[in-house]
């Protein structure tokens, strides 16, 4: 009877309310049924409360023979869980160790232990057993998460889970699926455009023979390059190439540090048809066209940074860059400077105020353009001032502004950052001047207002931080100062009747600002510098005032000189000074002192370290144009010129900041070993 009551323990499945309740109103419905039939006909009542009878038995049956079926299959299903559970910790593709609180291996299931090659483990700690394995679960446990690790181990890649609470290691080989994505990655599709840097203006003086002779020389260059390192290369252009690679031969193609650059340049220096290159690299995503766009803004930061280098970058990531190596050549041409102030004049018509903005502590060259701007704009009649706390200036620029107060020329040129802000509307414009980098402009409050209406002029090389889809670009490395692009569109403005756009100490702050960034006409200097500096002499600039301008107070000297006599040489060639780490020095007179060892005997670059601020730390770095100082700037977040640039950086002392660019400087070495 047991056995029958144990046999007929139902599964729950069974016991549902419902199902229950359905088969007791049919037995009462049945058994009615026959209670009826007897009082109609005994017979009859008789016969249906058989039927009735053995519909329970065979209920009763029904239920003991379902019940014995599901209870075996519950006993067989989890029977077969069971097996199936060990049979997979025992083969399926997953290697499983246990270990205890020493480290010492418990159980390893015979799948991982394929990969220890020791039959002998039991008891022996990981470390003695397998070093590399003992090493990844060290990092795995120090790192603190229960997510996965991809991790190399004895020649395979696994994904590796670490439960250090259970002394538990799992690890599934990857390897074939490592492997597919290692191929996709290395078949990923880069797209590069080249552009050579100034064929237009080697073909005007060329014969056809001599151009096509170069032509080819190039094609035939670029194409063995190419081929070298399994690229496509296609001519769509005299001076324009199309470069199609995949990633595993760009990569190669970047330890090669491109060296196609210096070939072109080299061997055409020596026929006296120098050429430089261009190119824009892109990749990192599906979409060709994203590819393609993002190739072409590469290929417009290689042309804004000078030429003569390439650009690489994956689609939103910091771009790599390469070359940049020669100084940049004067290929700007009088075309470009007219076509630029007439839009510039255009735009200006349609804006109902201008706010022209410097970079931080402006010097003469930011003031004297940016002076030039605002005179620009106000010749069409349009409200325009230039953004400056007159209150806190340089020494030079401090004189500038003394004397147009005294003489009263334009004195409500200058306006303050505050009231700047209040007084512009969604149709001014904003004109950045000696700079093109957001995070250094004067007013970065002004900047995020008009951040849509923006109009860049600069001759300092362009870097990855640039507006975003200004209305105006005119960057020109190859200008000695912004003085000199500004002064150029000047000429190209034509006042009504006798009407003068520049006073005569407007022209001299301006002949100032090409006289300081030009080191007294000593480096960066073109015959167009010259023209410029000429051009305002003739309009009444003054070089006894740029001098008496430019003239260095008592102070500011000696602070130079002290600083220059800390001068050490740290490399052949190059040399280093540093301020005293507790004492705030003026970026002018560091930048003064870097230009002031370029005078001394056997120095090629120099490196001034000062402190900017409680927080920073400047290098200004200066070069005879042998050694590019730029690249060195660049690699500690900084930019510039070949000759001239700089950096900050923030939370560091003085000698650590040393040492951060000696280490940079040794970088620059290796590379152009």
């Amino acid at each position: 009877m047991q056995k029958f009551l144990r046999k007929l323990e139902l599964p729950a499945f069974i016991k549902d309310s419902r199902l229950t309740a359905s088969l007791i109103a049919v037995l009462i419905l049945s058994f009615l049924g026959s209670i009826i039939g007897i009082l109609m006909s005994p017979l009859f009542g008789l016969a249906l409360f058989l039927i009735f009878v053995l519909t329970v038995a065979f209920a009763v049956y029904g239920i003991y023979i379902l019940a014995g079926n599901a209870n075996n299959f519950a006993v067989s299903l989890s029977y077969r869980i069971k097996r199936s559970e060990q049979e997979a910790m025992i083969k399926m593709p997953l290697g499983i160790l246990l270990y205890d609180e020493d480290f010492q291996i418990q159980w390893v299931n015979p799948y991982l232990q394929l990969y220890l090659k020791d039959n002998d483990l039991i008891g022996h700690t990981i470390e003695s057993v397998d070093p590399d394995l003992s090493r990844l679960l060290n990092e795995a446990i120090e790192a603190k998460t229960a997510e996965n690790h991809m991790v190399n181990w004895d020649d395979h890649q696994f994904e590796m889970v670490v439960q250090n609470d259970l002394g538990v290691i799992y690890l599934l080989d990857i390897t074939r699926y490592a492997k597919i994505e290692a191929k996709y990655q290395a078949e990923r599709l880069a797209i590069g455009q080249i552009f050579i840097d100034n064929y237009d203006e080697l073909s005007e003086t060329m014969h056809d023979q001599e151009l096509t002779s170069m032509s080819m020389y190039v094609q035939n260059t670029l194409s063995k390059y190419a081929e070298k390192f399994n690229a496509y290369l296609k001519r769509i252009d005299e001076d324009h190439f199309l470069l199609l690679a995949h990633m595993q031969d760009l990569v190669q193609m970047e330890k090669d540090k491109f060296s196609v650059l210096d070939k072109i340049r080299q061997e055409t220096n020596r026929n006296n048809t120098p050429l430089t290159l261009s190119v824009g690299i892109a990749y990192g995503t599906s979409s060709l066209t994203e590819v393609a766009d993002l190739a072409q803004s590469n290929l417009d930061l290689a042309l804004g940074r000078g030429g003569d280098q390439v650009v690489l970058r994956e689609l939103g990531k910091d771009a790599k860059f390469y070359g940049g190596k020669s100084n940049p050549m004067e290929r700007r041409t009088r075309v470009r400077a007219r076509m630029v102030s007439q839009a510039l004049s255009e735009l200006f018509k349609d804006a109902d105020r201008v706010m022209v903005v410097g970079h931080k502590r402006p010097d003469m060259d930011s003031v004297g353009s940016g002076i030039g701007v605002v005179k620009i704009a106000r010749l069409h009649g349009v409200k325009a001032n230039f953004v400056l706390d007159t209150n806190k200036t340089n020494y030079d620029v401090g004189r500038l502004v003394a004397r147009m107060q005294k003489d009263k020329v334009d004195t409500d040129i200058f306006i303050d950052p505050e009231r700047a802000l209040e007084q512009v509307t969604d149709r001014s414009l904003l004109v950045m001047v000696d700079h093109s980098k957001y995070s250094i402009t004067y007013s970065q409050k002004l900047y995020d207002r008009l951040k849509n209406r923006i109009i860049v002029i600069d001759h300092h090389r362009r870097g990855e931080e640039f507006p975003e889809n200004p209305m105006l670009t005119y960057v020109e490395p190859y200008a000695s100062s912004a003085c000199e692009l500004v002064t150029e569109m000047i000429e190209y403005q034509q006042p009504a009747g006798d009407k003068r756009v520049l006073t005569d100490l407007e022209a001299t702050g301006m002949l100032a600002g090409i006289v300081v960034d030009s080191k007294e006409f000593s480096l960066r200097t073109g015959t167009r510098t010259f023209d410029a500096a000429s051009y305002l002499r003739s309009i009444g600039a003054e070089s006894t005032v740029v001098s008496a301008l430019l003239k260095e107070d008592k102070e500011s000297f000696l602070e130079r000189t002290h600083l220059v006599a800390t001068l050490e040489m740290v490399k052949p060639q190059m040399a280093v000074m540093c301020g005293d780490d507790n004492k705030i020095v003026d970026p002018i007179i560091t930048a003064q002192a870097a230009d002031t060892a370029l005078d001394l005997e056997n120095i090629g670059a120099s490196f001034a370290i000062t402190r900017r601020s409680q927080d920073t730390v400047g290098i200004s770095a200066r070069s005879m144009g042998k050694i590019n100082v730029q690249l060195i700037m660049e690699k500690l977040g900084g930019g510039g010129h070949l000759s001239n640039a700089a950096t900050q950086l923030k939370d560091v002392t003085v000698a650590q900041a040393k040492v951060k660019l000696l280490a940079a400087i040794d970088e620059y070495e290796e590379e152009n070993r």
